[in-house]
Protein backbone atom coordinates (compact mmCIF):
# COMPACT_ATOMS: atom_id res chain seq x y z
CA UNK A 1 0.00 0.00 0.00
CA UNK A 2 2.89 2.52 0.73
CA UNK A 3 4.51 1.58 -2.77
CA UNK A 4 1.06 2.69 -4.36
CA UNK A 5 0.60 5.83 -2.53
CA UNK A 6 4.06 6.83 -3.21
CA UNK A 7 3.55 6.31 -6.79
CA UNK A 8 0.47 8.30 -6.72
CA UNK A 9 2.04 10.87 -5.39
CA UNK A 10 4.96 11.12 -8.27
CA UNK A 11 2.20 10.73 -10.48
CA UNK A 12 0.47 13.76 -9.07
CA UNK A 13 3.68 15.72 -9.19
CA UNK A 14 4.71 15.06 -12.73
CA UNK A 15 0.85 15.56 -13.76
CA UNK A 16 1.35 18.93 -11.67
CA UNK A 17 4.86 20.05 -13.36
CA UNK A 18 3.62 19.21 -16.60
CA UNK A 19 1.30 21.97 -16.22
CA UNK A 20 3.20 24.19 -14.92
CA UNK A 21 5.73 23.57 -17.74
CA UNK A 22 3.26 23.75 -20.43
CA UNK A 23 1.78 27.23 -19.20
CA UNK A 24 2.18 30.23 -22.05
CA UNK A 25 4.20 32.14 -19.03
CA UNK A 26 6.88 29.81 -18.96
CA UNK A 27 7.13 29.38 -22.32
CA UNK A 28 7.95 33.10 -22.91
CA UNK A 29 10.01 33.13 -20.12
CA UNK A 30 12.56 30.99 -21.48
CA UNK A 31 12.17 32.43 -25.02
CA UNK A 32 13.04 35.68 -23.47
CA UNK A 33 15.78 34.41 -21.72
CA UNK A 34 17.58 33.04 -24.94
CA UNK A 35 16.68 36.12 -26.81
CA UNK A 36 18.14 38.43 -24.07
CA UNK A 37 21.21 36.00 -24.11
CA UNK A 38 21.71 36.49 -27.77
CA UNK A 39 21.02 39.89 -27.86
CA UNK A 40 23.65 40.64 -24.97
CA UNK A 41 26.31 39.16 -27.73
CA UNK A 42 24.89 41.17 -30.06
CA UNK A 43 25.31 44.67 -27.61
CA UNK A 44 29.23 43.27 -26.06
CA UNK A 45 29.56 42.53 -29.82
CA UNK A 46 28.47 46.16 -30.89
CA UNK A 47 30.51 48.37 -27.80
CA UNK A 48 33.56 46.22 -28.26
CA UNK A 49 33.73 46.69 -31.97
CA UNK A 50 32.37 49.80 -33.10
CA UNK A 51 31.52 51.85 -30.22
CA UNK A 52 34.96 51.52 -28.08
CA UNK A 53 37.41 51.38 -31.02
CA UNK A 54 36.46 55.26 -32.35
CA UNK A 55 36.23 56.49 -28.56
CA UNK A 56 40.11 54.89 -28.14
CA UNK A 57 41.08 56.98 -31.23
CA UNK A 58 39.91 60.06 -29.50
CA UNK A 59 41.62 59.20 -26.21
CA UNK A 60 45.07 58.26 -28.37
CA UNK A 61 44.49 55.03 -29.85
CA UNK A 62 44.24 53.26 -26.45
CA UNK A 63 42.10 49.75 -25.79
CA UNK A 64 40.04 50.09 -23.33
CA UNK A 65 40.49 46.27 -22.14
CA UNK A 66 44.27 47.29 -22.09
CA UNK A 67 43.40 49.84 -18.98
CA UNK A 68 44.82 48.46 -16.14
CA UNK A 69 46.47 49.42 -13.00
CA UNK A 70 49.54 47.40 -11.61
CA UNK A 71 49.30 46.48 -8.36
CA UNK A 72 51.94 44.12 -7.93
CA UNK A 73 54.35 43.54 -10.98
CA UNK A 74 54.96 39.95 -12.03
CA UNK A 75 57.38 37.94 -9.91
CA UNK A 76 59.15 34.40 -9.47
CA UNK A 77 57.40 32.26 -6.70
CA UNK A 78 58.88 30.07 -3.94
CA UNK A 79 59.05 26.96 -6.44
CA UNK A 80 60.83 29.52 -9.39
CA UNK A 81 57.24 29.68 -11.55
CA UNK A 82 56.51 32.81 -12.87
CA UNK A 83 53.64 34.88 -11.59
CA UNK A 84 51.67 37.15 -13.37
CA UNK A 85 50.95 40.79 -11.93
CA UNK A 86 47.89 41.60 -9.92
CA UNK A 87 45.96 43.91 -12.60
CA UNK A 88 43.10 46.14 -11.40
CA UNK A 89 41.30 46.35 -15.13
CA UNK A 90 39.02 49.24 -14.85
CA UNK A 91 39.10 49.56 -18.86
CA UNK A 92 37.06 46.21 -19.14
CA UNK A 93 35.03 47.38 -15.91
CA UNK A 94 34.45 50.75 -18.55
CA UNK A 95 33.40 48.52 -21.40
CA UNK A 96 30.62 46.35 -19.21
CA UNK A 97 29.08 49.56 -17.80
CA UNK A 98 28.93 51.21 -21.44
CA UNK A 99 27.06 47.28 -22.37
CA UNK A 100 24.68 48.06 -19.35
CA UNK A 101 23.64 51.24 -20.74
CA UNK A 102 22.97 50.59 -24.12
CA UNK A 103 20.82 47.38 -22.95
CA UNK A 104 18.96 49.72 -20.12
CA UNK A 105 18.41 52.00 -23.42
CA UNK A 106 17.04 49.33 -25.69
CA UNK A 107 14.57 47.69 -22.96
CA UNK A 108 13.45 51.14 -21.64
CA UNK A 109 12.45 52.35 -25.65
CA UNK A 110 11.32 48.12 -25.93
CA UNK A 111 9.20 49.02 -22.56
CA UNK A 112 7.73 52.37 -23.25
CA UNK A 113 6.51 51.14 -26.97
CA UNK A 114 4.58 48.55 -25.08
CA UNK A 115 3.58 51.04 -22.47
CA UNK A 116 1.92 53.51 -25.33
CA UNK A 117 0.54 50.06 -27.26
CA UNK A 118 -1.36 49.42 -24.10
CA UNK A 119 -2.80 52.69 -22.95
CA UNK A 120 -3.79 53.63 -26.85
CA UNK A 121 -6.11 50.08 -26.40
CA UNK A 122 -7.46 51.40 -22.72
CA UNK A 123 -7.89 55.17 -24.11
CA UNK A 124 -10.66 53.99 -26.84
CA UNK A 125 -13.15 52.36 -24.44
CA UNK A 126 -16.21 51.29 -26.29
CA UNK A 127 -19.12 53.80 -25.96
CA UNK A 128 -22.02 52.42 -24.02
CA UNK A 129 -24.67 50.71 -25.35
CA UNK A 130 -27.87 53.34 -26.39
CA UNK A 131 -31.22 52.48 -24.01
CA UNK A 132 -33.71 50.54 -25.01
CA UNK A 133 -36.50 52.60 -26.76
CA UNK A 134 -39.36 52.11 -23.88
CA UNK A 135 -36.14 53.93 -21.24
CA UNK A 136 -35.69 56.44 -23.81
CA UNK A 137 -39.59 56.92 -23.70
CA UNK A 138 -40.05 56.97 -19.59
CA UNK A 139 -37.42 59.34 -19.65
CA UNK A 140 -38.96 62.01 -22.13
CA UNK A 141 -42.37 61.42 -20.11
CA UNK A 142 -40.87 62.09 -17.01
CA UNK A 143 -39.38 65.44 -18.58
CA UNK A 144 -42.64 66.52 -19.54
CA UNK A 145 -44.20 65.52 -16.05
CA UNK A 146 -41.63 67.72 -14.55
CA UNK A 147 -42.51 70.96 -16.45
Amino acid sequence: MIHITINQNRMGFLKEFKEFAVKGNVVDLAVAVIIGGAFGKIVASFVKDIVMPPIGVLLGGMEFTDLAIVLKESSVGPAGEELGPVLLTYGIFIQNVVDFIIVAFVIFIAVKAMNSMKKKEEAAPAPPPAPPKSEVLLEEIRDLLKK
